[in-house]
């Protein structure tokens, strides 16, 4: 069979010398700088005040919806996935395989050979037939004996419903003692996206006799030191390490590992090594799946050491741009200026639902408590909040009963809401570097910008710059990926509150898409 070619300077074309499958990662140190997530950043000195109260969340219901969403299940407001138009690049470990065998593509889902039980989930949620990265990626994900995948793509082409089908596939139910065994586990960087991935479990195997997920999040004082008997877990890094090394939670029969938004997640100096640490105690023939948006050129051989001899899907970064959304950067004088347009924005925030980014927790009370006695209703979602109070503040977000939230780059990635139209860069995303420099994050502003203009619609996202630093910043994000950013005068709000007002209302009122088929599948 022939050899597949390389693809230039892509993650697929970077292929790791060939060893023997799952042996352990070598030691490696992420790179240093400030935590992403949130998640392990240092506490606040001040503790954050009571959130706004908000309705309690719903119930989900147990019955699975009529159409599948992206990210977030029905009850929660995701957004209807829409088929992405590029191409899907792969490299397979194996190099005399042959990507164009048509075992490594599947056309329809009855192809895939998975459970009758598991295709009555995909069809009750209206799967048509798999998207082009679930159509190259399942059939490798589903081989046995099982390889290490790593996959790059854009949000709401597939990868949550992906590597889910693969858990789902892998399961062995039949007997209660291997239902209450983790069999599958799937770290993410924050508990926000831990649990709308256990809503995605749950509704995709919701047809699967014995199935039980659990979250493995950072639990209040009275949760704490119990025990998780569960086939699927998913968690943060942290937490999932603290519960085996107690044996809360037995890992000899574990089969999967999937890092959802792995590049964050290997390359932040607490989640890395947490990473890190989780996998070596786990059994050494499990299979590894990273899946993320992004794969900078300074993670990748980090990915490759954690994945050894994977197969690899990538687009390269000049193709995830996100379309639909109209980014606008506002010149404000200082510090002062930019919070009093950003109040000024509050009527425009509102129109349907809006998220404010800025650096840190101290930023994010500060403005919420300022708002919130100048009688605008707004809430914060901060690593500063008790976990109880995060899902209360995100569930009420993602019911519309909190239209506007500020937080930091704990909720930038996976996070889906359909609601939000508008993404306000408060702070302009930049990364610790060492020596006291900071500079441009492309990555994260991908990310923010991408909780709005979700699959189809027309969204906005408004950077905040306030000194010259900013503004090379934006610039330098502006041009790695060769996007246009318009520069809006802050002098005549007329004109700027007409012109993003324009743009949010035709959001809104495109919610049912363009023309072209509709594929309703999973992130």
């Amino acid at each position: 069979m022939s050899a597949p070619t390389a693809d230039g300077g892509s993650l697929a074309g970077r292929i790791s010398k060939p060893e023997t499958m799952n042996a352990q990662a070598e030691s490696f140190q992420p790179q240093s700088g400030t935590s992403w997530a949130d998640e392990v950043a240092s506490p606040v000195t001040e503790k954050p005040s009571a959130p706004v109260a908000v309705e309690e969340k719903k119930p989900e219901s147990s019955e699975a919806p009529v159409s599948q969403v992206d990210g977030a299940t029905a009850p929660f407001g995701g957004s209807e996935l829409h088929e992405p138009e590029f191409d899907v690049e792969v490299k397979l470990a194996d190099m005399q395989a042959d990507p164009n065998n048509p075992l490594y593509s599947a056309a329809s889902f009855e192809q895939l050979g998975l459970h009758d039980n598991i295709l009555k989930g995909v069809m009750a949620m209206n799967f048509r037939k798999p998207s082009k990265v679930q159509e190259k990626t399942l059939p490798l994900l589903l081989l046995n004996p099982p390889h290490n995948l790593i996959g790059q793509s854009q949000s709401g082409t597939g990868k949550t419903a992906a590597f889910v089908l693969n858990i789902l596939h892998r399961l062995d139910l039949s007997t209660e003692q291997l239902q209450k065994a983790p069999q599958a586990l799937v770290l993410a960087p924050s508990r926000e996206l831990a649990r709308q991935i256990v809503g995605v479990v749950k509704v995709m195997g919701s047809y699967m006799p014995g199935l039980i997920v659990e979250a493995a999040v950072p639990q209040d004082a009275a949760s704490r030191g119990r025990k998780i008997e569960a086939s699927v877990v998913v968690g943060t890094p942290g937490t999932v390490m603290d519960m085996i090394r107690k044996r809360s939670m037995d890992m000899k029969g574990l089969k999967v590992l999937v890092l959802d938004e792995a590049d964050n997640m290997l390359d932040q100096q607490g989640l890395g090594d947490q990473c890190i640490r989780v996998k070596a105690m786990l059994p050494k023939n499990i299979q590894i799946v990273l899946f993320s948006a992004t794969f900078p050129d300074n993670v990748v051989k980090y990915a490759e050491n954690f994945a050894p001899n994977a197969n690899q899907m990538t687009l390269q970064h000049q193709d995830l741009t996100v379309e639909g959304i109209k980014q606008i950067y506002l010149d404000c004088d200082s510090d002062k200026a930019k919070y009093e347009i950003l109040v000024k924005f509050y009527g425009l925030m509102t129109i349907g639902s809006s998220i404010i980014f800025v650096k840190t927790r101290e930023t994010a009370l500060a403005i919420e408590q300022r708002m919130t006695a100048e009688g605008h209703k707004v809430v914060s979602l901060t690593g500063g909040y008790e976990g109880a109070q995060r899902d209360v503040i995100i569930d009420s977000f993602r019911m519309g009963h909190a239209k506007v939230l500020i937080t930091t780059n704990v909720l930038a990635r996976g996070i889906d809401v359909q609601s939000v139209s508008m993404v306000v860069n408060y702070d302009v995303p930049d990364k610790f570097v060492g020596g006291g420099k900071f500079v441009a994050d492309p990555q994260t502003y991908l990310h923010r910008i991408g909780r709005t203009g979700r699959f189809g619609r027309v969204g906005v996202a408004v950077t905040f710059i306030s000194n010259r630093a900013d503004w090379e910043k934006l610039m330098e994000i502006q041009r790695y990926f060769g996007t246009e950013m318009t520069k809006v005068a802050t002098n005549d709000w007329d004109e700027l509150e007409e012109t993003v007002s324009k743009i949010i209302k035709s959001s809104r009122a495109g919610a049912n898409f363009k023309d072209g088929a509709r594929m309703e599948m999973q992130d």
